[in-house]
């Protein structure tokens, strides 16, 4: 299917053939009729894009303080890594259409097939042939609206939703600066509300429409004066709201809105404007200021956006998705004309030629819409060119899942090896796959995982997903009888280990979990070092990790299953390797009290005991800071030490000597354990870790939780599981 892209690194805008969505649950299909292009909000993204990266960083010092910090921890290598692969990334273009339901998922009951819906969100609304939306971003279209109408949903919430920050009641005095869409949508919804509304643009054209479309009086920034036009509608008191849609890097609308409102008057800010307050008429007016943040309560937040779970209307009248609705309501009614905004149509083949006219500023433009054809054209599978020759003796690849440690872990090192041909990629997003496709010369992307599992010439699979799909892929890929390397966690609960070691017993394959820390040189060092020795040992592990917000993925228990099982699940198998040994007991206490923005398992402290006697114990914590490394490991025994310093370096310490292993940069043993891997299968041998020691890591990380909720220690034996 096509979708508009922007490339971030090249600065170009694509049109590019992408794999289909698959559906999932929560969420339905929707094959695109119209979809809007927002002038005023992309053209803003576009020109970011195209800015040098000292620009981008001028604009953007909050990312750069993250760079900066990361620096501090990962070192240069690892972060120019990571950042040029964020900036390397595609981004759909597009966040508001208007389709038909081609599928629908699992939990979605009052949509069928077939049904008219108009769709709102970034990264699901997009330009694009067919497109996933989740139930709280899309709602039915009413009989007597077009789909060209509502392909004006979003940006017809946000002029919503702004409105109402400024809580009009009927017959005061209202403000527009900015006559753009979203400053025309909201003359007729504050007319619609019993308001007079007075408005003003730079573009007499711009006015001249607002006066048709309602608009009790106009005038045009530049040529006229403002402040005395607003003091005669207003009969010198000044306006009750001061609504600013316009957008301009200049301060001088926030100044004008200040003028021109009056004595404990309102202002809302709903354009991307410079926001630098001129205090004094602020304060002696005493005026509220208030930012509207897009289409209502809802935008931004995971649960809503993505789970679906709604707010209770009694406490939240007016959500995202019942702003949509009341805007299609309003142009049903007649209350909201949309047909004099239309300035241009075009098909989704000429987007590109849509947006060179937006850019070039030669025309003006307020409404441009895409068209798509009507038939249904799925496809979740595109081919290249440039056929890779297939040998059964060799390893043929495919890749499942290209996030970010993909992108710029994974995929790169993959990329050096000899003799491995790279066949078919695979992600939900289509635009992810196809530009990994490309970049790392795959010979095919989908959007639907199981074509590389049922492709008969990939012998192996790597994946790397979100970690609640872990087990089904592991078990699906058993199956299909191929060489497995799964990201860490194997599991994220007992009765998916049990499933695992089920169809592990019925179709052993070679199998490795990402725990890449063991395979890191400094590791390797230290194990070299204490050769001599056979334990038992005492460990110490700190774990200065850094801050995870709350709504992040790996805390969500059915899909990260939270840090301990997702992360320290690291350092209990690095914990095996040094000691030589499997965990038999373990005892976990957090913190309590204040924890503030905490969860209980970001600081956390594990004591483990092994079967040889050794003990070690794990600090993890979220509380630290980023001055200090990430990774701090000590190992005591013999007589002897040895220090791992945040995996730059390693130091023995014996009799008096030491003995020292240092790189510039941070090496984590990622490049090894691939190496090791691929090895492993070329040379027709089982990988260096055992399956019993995976199933020990896991079920270690599940005792934690469950020694944390019980504040006892636990018993760790695979008795239960049927190994």
């Amino acid at each position: 299917m096509k979708q508009v892209v922007l490339n971030y690194k090249t600065r170009k805008l694509e049109l590019l053939d992408v794999p289909s969505p698959v559906v999932k649950p929560g969420g339905v299909l929707v094959k695109n009729i119209n979809s809007l292009i927002s002038v005023g909000t992309e053209k803003l993204v576009i020109n970011l894009a195209k800015k040098s990266l000292l620009e981008k960083a001028k604009s953007r010092p909050d990312l750069v303080k993250k760079v900066i910090n990361k620096l501090k921890q990962e070192g240069l290598s690892e972060t120019y890594r990571q950042t040029m692969t964020r900036l390397e990334e595609s981004v759909p273009l597009g966040y508001s259409s208007a389709g038909e339901i081609i599928e629908v998922g699992q939990g979605i009951e009052e949509f069928q097939v077939g049904d008219r819906v108009a769709c709102a969100g970034h990264k699901f609304a997009s330009h694009a042939e067919i497109i996933f939306v989740p139930k709280n971003l899309f709602v039915k279209i009413p009989k007597n609206v077009s789909f060209e109408e509502a392909a004006f949903v979003n940006l017809g919430a946000i002029a919503l939703h702004g409105v109402r920050m400024g809580r009009p009641t009927l017959g005061e005095k209202a403000v527009i600066i900015g006559l753009g869409l979203l400053g025309q949508i909201a003359v007729q919804i504050l007319k619609a509300s019993g308001c007079q509304v007075f408005g003003t643009d730079i573009s007499e054209k711009k006015t001249n429409l607002a006066k048709q479309l309602g608009a009790d009086e106009v005038a045009v920034t530049g040529q006229e004066d403002i402040v005395k036009r607003v003091k005669s509608f207003t009969n010198g008191v000044g306006a009750d709201i001061v609504y600013i849609f316009a957008s301009t890097y200049s301060n001088q609308p926030i100044e004008l809105a200040g003028e021109i409102a009056r004595e404990k008057g309102r202002v809302v800010i709903v354009g991307e404007i410079s926001i630098k307050i001129p205090r004094k008429i602020y304060y002696e007016k005493e005026l509220d200021v208030v930012v509207s943040r897009s289409s209502g309560p809802g935008i931004y937040d995971p649960f809503y956006e993505k789970k679906g779970i709604d707010y209770p209307i009694s406490y939240v009248r007016w959500t995202l998705r019942r702003n949509l609705e009341e805007f299609l309501r309003l142009i049903g009614d007649g209350k909201i004309k949309l047909a004099p905004f239309i300035t241009h149509r075009f098909k989704i083949e000429d987007a590109l030629r849509a947006y060179e006219m937006l850019l070039s500023g030669k025309e003006e433009c307020i409404g441009v819409l895409l068209e798509y054809e009507k038939e249904k054209k799925e496809t979740p599978k595109i081919e290249f060119e440039a056929k890779k020759k297939i040998e059964k003796e060799k390893i043929n690849l495919g890749f499942i899942g290209v996030g970010l440690h993909s992108k710029g872990v994974l995929l790169p090192i993959l990329k050096k090896i000899k003799d491995i041909n790279l066949l078919g990629v695979a992600d939900i997003q289509g635009i992810e796959a196809q530009q990994v496709a490309k970049k790392f010369g795959f010979q095919y992307c989908t959007t639907d995982y199981k074509k590389i599992l049922e492709d008969k010439n990939i012998n192996t699979v790597m994946i790397a997903t979100p970690h609640n799909l872990h087990a089904k892929m592991l078990i699906e890929s058993l199956v299909a009888e191929k060489d497995i390397f799964l990201e860490k966690p194997l599991a994220l609960n007992v009765e998916e280990l049990k499933e695992i070691i089920k169809y592990y017993k019925q179709k052993p394959s070679r199998v490795m979990t990402g725990f890449n820390r063991r395979f890191s040189p400094f590791s390797l060092s230290i194990r070299k070092w204490f050769d001599w020795y056979d334990g038992p040992f005492i460990i110490n592990c700190q774990v200065n990790f850094g801050f995870v917000p709350k709504d992040h993925w790996v805390h969500d228990p059915n899909i990260g299953g939270g840090l301990v099982i997702g992360e320290v699940c690291h350092f209990v198998d690095l914990i095996q390797f040094l000691t030589n040994s499997l965990p038999s007991e373990v005892y976990a206490q957090t913190i309590s009290g204040n924890i503030g923005e905490h969860i209980p398992g970001d600081n956390v402290i594990i004591n483990l005991r092994m079967e040889n006697g050794s003990v070690a114990s794990i600090i993890y914590t979220a509380s630290g800071t980023k001055s200090y490394p990430r990774e701090m490991i000590e190992i005591f025994g013999g007589g002897a030490v040895g220090v791992i310093n945040n995996f730059r370096s390693a130091s023995y310490f014996q009799d008096g000597k030491s003995e020292e292993k240092k790189t510039f940069n941070i090496d984590k043993g990622h490049q090894n354990e691939l190496i090791i891997f691929f090895d492993s299968i070329q040379k027709g041998k089982e990988t260096p870790v055992k399956f019993k020691d995976y199933l020990f890591t896991t079920l270690t990380t599940f005792k934690i939780m469950e020694s944390i909720q019980t504040s006892s220690p636990q018993k760790i034996n695979l008795e239960n599981l049927n190994l």
